[in-house]
């Protein structure tokens, strides 16, 4: 079951579902529809009727995830347009998938099982350690202030020389920061950068893919950019692609053999989307897009040779609609062969993930966090936050350990204090920033084997973390924290109004860790 996002049809559609349901709660006669015959038993009819459609296009969502007024309100009216239910006569457009529709009594018996059993709160999730309210070794360090408000939603520094890149909604510039942190260079973007990855080559790092998202809001409305930036000269920018629906990352590699690196675009979307293959065409000095899957939803992913086959593959995390996270094997003739690894609830937000070895066995563990949180269920979630999935082989992942943290939107795991474990970085873009603001930013210190010490470093006063960046900015051999301040908008809270530095587009925290 495919969903939409428009609030408003949501609450109308919802007006008339739930009226009409009213009416139809008399109704006791049995009815065949579908394969499935109608009991009258509300949670038998209910659930199986779930099962039956609501897995069809993603994985189930537990009943208990959302509350009855977000179902009855916003979800399940966004819903019925994909199963040719009709509000107040208007016959809504129809995406790929199933669309054979369904009775009006079959989804009479959806709604009046999630009215009937979903829970009118969910309950907080309670931290299994509390959080430290300390700087855990890291010293704040500011950007030079802005006179506008910042609206920043890229942040990525050099590895070579430690300059550092932003991007910015509003002013539409990537711009250029030195080793004091004040503006040296920029250049007009036609939509915000949200992405930024290096090219390094002999001469170290001289230029780097920029993905422009287009819209930031999820809306299928492709004017996505993807540039190659010259970062020795005047920040010239030479386009790779047009027309994509929000790319929100470009990844670099040579898939094929051939000496020439592919690019591989994830373009998030809303219902349309994909992950494409950009492939230089020597003869027509242009690139060639190809599709990789037209699964929309991509956030992130990552390369490497995960079969170790000498062949470069991809996986990728999907943070919308069917969320999982999903293997994509180099066929070694020019094309990808699929694999499902994980497939996470609708409503999780799947935000981003990394792999890296964080109990020593050899094999790459799942770092994994959700929180996305504006799109039809704007309430807190008790399951949004970081999770570890151990690698039990293959890629079988199995999760281990769990820290609720509402709205996670990135995690960073790298060897901090030097002590040869891995701990991890946090930021929370739609945290609880209202009740519980400390959850914007949190420093994981792994102090024993799988075991957590949360810092809660206080800079929730000094912006609102978009983006997150980690790379050793003072070249004194350590991982600083870079975080990019988008200061107004997208609020989910009601009777909350913001307090931070709406002023300063980004903070560096350095690294003064010692064991």
């Amino acid at each position: 079951m495919k969903r939409t996002f428009l609030l408003t049809s949501c609450i109308l559609s919802g007006v008339v579902i739930l009226s009409i349901s009213t009416i139809l709660n008399g109704c006791k006669s049995t009815t065949i529809t579908a394969g499935y015959v109608l009991t009258g038993d509300t949670l038998a009819d209910g659930k199986a009727l779930v099962q039956q459609h609501c897995t069809k296009c993603h994985a189930l969502v537990p009943v208990n995830a959302l509350t009855k007024d977000v179902w009855t309100v916003h979800s399940l009216p966004g819903m019925a347009p994909y199963f040719a239910i009709k509000t107040y006569g208007i016959d809504y457009y129809k995406e790929d998938g199933d669309t054979s529709g369904m009775s009006l009594q079959n989804w009479q018996a959806i709604v009046s099982y999630y009215k009937k059993i979903a829970p009118d709160t969910l309950a907080a999730a309670k931290a299994p350690v509390p959080l430290l309210n300390d700087w855990a070794g890291f010293t704040l360090k500011k950007s030079a202030r802005s006179n506008d408000i910042c609206f920043t939603t890229m942040i990525a520094a050099n590895p070579k020389n430690g300059r550092i890149y932003t991007g910015d909604v509003v002013s539409g510039n990537l711009t250029e920061w030195d080793s004091q942190f004040n503006a040296t260079r920029a250049v007009k973007l036609p939509s915000a950068a949200v992405s930024l990855n290096f090219l390094p080559d002999s001469a170290g790092i001289q230029q780097a893919i920029v993905s422009c998202i287009g819209r930031l809001d999820p809306v299928d409305f492709p004017n996505g950019r993807v540039f190659k930036v010259n970062l020795a000269g005047t920040l010239q920018l030479n386009q790779v692609q047009s027309d994509l629906p929000r790319p929100v990352q470009t990844l670099n590699a040579d898939f094929d053999k051939d000496g020439q690196n592919e690019m591989v675009v994830c373009a998030q979307g809303n219902l349309k989307g994909g992950v494409y293959m950009l492939k230089w065409d020597a003869a027509k000095k242009t690139y060639k897009q190809l599709s990789i899957t037209d699964r929309p939803g991509a956030a992130q992913a990552v390369t490497g040779d995960f079969n170790n086959d000498g062949w470069a593959d991809i996986m990728v995390l999907y943070g919308a609609g069917d969320e999982g996270l999903a293997l994509y094997l180099n066929n070694k003739k020019g094309g990808f062969e699929s694999r499902e690894l994980l497939k996470f609830p609708a409503v999780n937000g799947s935000t981003s993930f990394q792999l890296a070895d964080i109990d020593h066995d050899g094999d790459l563990d799942l770092i994994y966090t959700c929180g996305y949180n504006f799109r039809d269920s704007r309430i807190l979630k008790p399951y949004h936050g970081l999770y570890i999935y151990k690698n039990t082989g293959n890629f079988k992942f199995k999760q281990e350990w769990f820290y609720p943290i509402n709205g996670c939107s990135k995690a960073i795991a790298t060897d901090f204090d030097g002590d040869g474990d891995l701990d991890i970085a946090t930021i929370a873009f739609f945290a609880d920033m209202k009740n519980n603001p400390a959850e914007e930013f949190i420093y994981f210190e792994q102090d024993k084997a799988m075991q957590f010490k949360p810092h809660a470093i206080p800079v929730s006063q000094n912006g609102r973390w978009m983006s997150m960046d980690v790379s050793d900015v003072n070249h004194d051999g350590k991982p600083d924290i870079l975080l990019a301040n988008y200061a107004s908008g997208f609020l989910f809270q009601p009777n909350f109004t913001p307090k931070w530095d709406e002023h300063t587009p980004f903070i560096v925290l350095e690294n003064h860790t010692k064991k």
